[in-house]
């Protein structure tokens, strides 16, 4: 559909005396094509978006023949948004076996950080590190859980700072085998801890590679594991009843290490390195042969060179301000607040589960138990997100999913008025934490993976990612950590269940911001993406907004390469 068939019109929107206007595009009528009349309602006019044509000159400039590439480029990204789940599955098997042995990485950093962050759930750890409490039980003192939490955060914030600079030097594969080897050496500090300060060393140390791992999804294999380590070993007093899980970390760092040496490297990391060769052949090495023949691997291919071009002409460096100027101010924010708004949205309580029962009244086995109960609650909420994520939409899945949340930490709260425990109000709390993880497991938790990946340009990608990362884990470190344990512990502030009243309010204040600021991307390509973008299309506009081709917003560009080739 050619863009000449429509005109640009600037239409009021809002209520009388908001100026704010938008620059739609609308069917000319074929009678009059200078001007026309809006007369239908607003909810028949469809908004389109297009290639700038000044993005499109200078890519023609930088390349040899625009005119095929913008050709084989929209050919593939049709193929793209039109490719259904199974045809995925049926196309691409390599790509979906080799990111099983990936995320093999990311389940060991799930556990790591899932063992070494479910202490305070070991007997045998709090009767050997602990103080003993009013209550007559040992206890960590919340400044310790600060200091441990944070320092496992910072380290993370200097890992995620590493990936960034190695992987533009290095690529991805190489990279993660560093951390890998780095992290097994590791393991030793807190398996040999004999004190609080050295097993708060050794977190730290540790997140320097698991921060390396976090520009990537988390694994809730990883979770489900350590619960059944924690069932397991619960009634062990002695120091092996919190080593054996430390040392279980060593299982994972070689078998990892070998299987991603064997992956390919990333094609759009070959792009950006200008290693086009490489590229196709790690494009082919991930895709069957006999559903991707060689003219599918020359349109992929072009799709990803036109698209690193464009980006490159709206900001051709790739350094971290970058992704603060233009355009890319505008992705920052999105992946960086989606981020704080899965920390800030009351999860601070499923994530301290087994400690929050406790807390709540109920017995320490039972408080595991239910922490492992949680847990494949969990897993099987995010199974079932794959499903819904393409038919619902990321923004829809998200603003729902904390709607739901916000409800729950209300009668959660509820729960810890009376001022007299009992049993019941302790199992009904107990029961909505279980819930507020089970909703978000579902929901923000797997979405924010989805939306941080997709909203950044592929160009600033992993560094954008990185500072969402980074923002996530400093609001850890300077705030939930520091007001979450000080909420549960019956050393400091001792809330219980009210705690959750205080979550709701940041809830609240996140959801707002999804409904107003977070773009749906559900069925968009990346150079889609791009072009939205480019035309800073509201984020409550990004749905209905349409592309058409990519070739529209071209037309010019290529008719001026048409007659140079034709005079030449």
């Amino acid at each position: 559909m050619s863009m000449n068939l429509y005109g640009k019109r600037s239409v009021h929107m809002g209520a009388p005396g908001a100026f704010v206007y938008l620059d739609i595009w609308v069917p000319r009528a074929k009678e009059d094509a200078q001007h026309i009349e809006i007369i239908s309602s607003p909810k028949a006019e469809k908004l389109y978006a297009h290639v700038n044509e000044t993005v499109a000159r200078k890519v023609a400039a930088n390349v040899d023949d625009f005119m095929r590439l913008v050709a084989e480029a929209d050919a593939a990204n049709e193929r793209e948004r039109n490719m259904t789940l199974k045809t995925a599955f049926s196309v691409y098997p390599k790509a979906i076996g080799w990111s099983i042995v990936l995320s093999s990485c990311l389940i060991m950093e799930g556990y790591d950080t899932s063992v070494m962050g479910s202490y305070a759930a070991y007997p045998a750890f709090m009767n050997h590190f602990g103080v003993l409490a009013k209550d007559g039980t040992h206890q960590i003192p919340p400044d310790w859980q600060n200091g441990i939490s944070g320092a496992r955060n910072a380290g993370e914030i200097i890992g995620l700072q590493f990936a960034g600079f190695l992987s533009d030097r290095l690529g991805y594969r190489w990279t993660l085998i560093s951390a890998l080897i780095v992290l097994t050496g590791l393991i030793f500090i807190p398996f040999y801890a004999e004190n609080l300060k050295i097993f708060l060393v050794g977190n730290m140390l540790m997140g320097i590679p698991w921060g390396v791992f976090q520009t990537m999804t988390t694994a809730y294999a990883a979770e489900f594991i350590k619960a059944g380590v924690l069932v397991g070993l619960e009634h062990r007093e002695d120091a092996w009843g919190y080593r054996i899980p430390f040392a279980l970390q060593w299982i994972w760092p070689i078998p990892i290490a070998i299987g991603t040496y064997l992956a390919p490297e990333s094609p759009w990391w070959c792009i950006r390195s200008g290693r086009k060769k490489e590229a196709e052949v790690s494009l082919k090495r991930l895709a069957r042969s006999s559903g991707f023949n060689q003219r599918d691997a020359d349109a992929a291919m072009a799709l990803m060179i036109y698209t690193d071009e464009m980006e490159k002409q709206v900001s051709a460096s790739t350094r971290y301000r970058d992704c603060f100027k233009g355009i890319n101010l505008r992705r920052t924010e999105i992946v960086c607040m989606t981020w704080l708004a899965q920390t800030m949205s009351g999860t601070a309580l499923g994530g301290l589960s087994a400690f929050f029962y406790e807390q709540a009244g109920i017995a320490p086995s039972d408080a595991l138990k239910l922490s492992w109960g949680q847990t494949a609650l969990g897993a099987l909420g995010t199974i079932a997100s794959w499903f819904v994520l393409n038919k619902v939409g990321r923004k829809k899945l998200m603003f729902s999913g904390m709607c739901v949340i916000f409800v729950l930490l209300i009668i959660t709260g509820c729960m810890g008025i009376p001022d007299k425990q009992t049993t019941a109000t302790s199992w009904a709390a107990g029961t909505m934490v279980l819930l507020i993880s089970a909703t978000a497991d579902f929901s923000i938790g797997p979405i924010v993976y989805t939306i941080v990946s997709e909203i950044p340009s592929t160009r600033l990608r992993a560094k954008s990612i990185i500072l969402s990362r980074n923002m996530y884990n400093a609001i850890n470190v300077a705030f939930v950590n520091i007001i979450s344990f000080r909420q549960l512990s019956p050393l400091a502030w001792d809330w219980g269940a009210k705690a959750a009243f205080f979550w709701a309010g940041t809830n609240l204040l996140f959801n707002t911001w999804i409904w107003f600021r977070l773009p749906e991307t559900k069925g968009r390509t990346y150079a889609e993406l791009d072009i939205l973008f480019t035309n800073k299309v509201p984020a409550r506009k990004f749905a209905q907004t349409k592309i058409e081709t990519l070739l529209d917003g071209t037309e010019e560009v290529r008719k001026e390469q048409a007659d140079r080739s034709t005079y030449a």
